[in-house]
């Protein structure tokens, strides 16, 4: 069973900086896709980035230029580096990670970390 661990946010003034870490664990396996997603209360989760094993990254138009994904030095592991920070960037932010297993792709999710940014 794959875990992911997630570490690093917290609370920042506006135009801040802070670094969410992930570390998947229990696979043998390279994963698929990593990423960051975001929620607030009444809201539905978000696209916030995502990376492949090939580096490949998406992000959300809300993020461009100020936010990058990376793969981190130790296998299946991503990081999410966060810059000019905005109020409106506040949420619980979850790690995703898409695994093959058993001949398919499973998704899975960190129980989230939260991130407050400071007016």
């Amino acid at each position: 069973q794959v875990q992911l661990v997630e570490s690093g946010g917290g609370l920042v003034q506006a135009g801040g900086s802070l670094r969410l870490s992930c570390a998947a664990s229990g696979s043998i396996f390279r994963y698929n896709t990593m990423g960051w997603y975001r929620q607030v209360p009444g809201k539905q989760r978000e696209l916030v980035a995502t990376i492949t094993t090939g580096a490949s990254t998406n992000y959300a138009n809300s993020v461009k230029d100020r936010f990058t994904i990376s793969n981190g030095n130790a296998i299946n592991t991503v990081y999410l580096q966060m810059n000019s920070l905005k109020p409106e960037d506040t949420a619980v932010y979850y790690c995703n990670a898409v695994f093959p297993t058993g001949g398919r792709l499973t998704n899975y999710w960190g129980q989230g970390t939260q991130v407050t940014v400071s007016s």
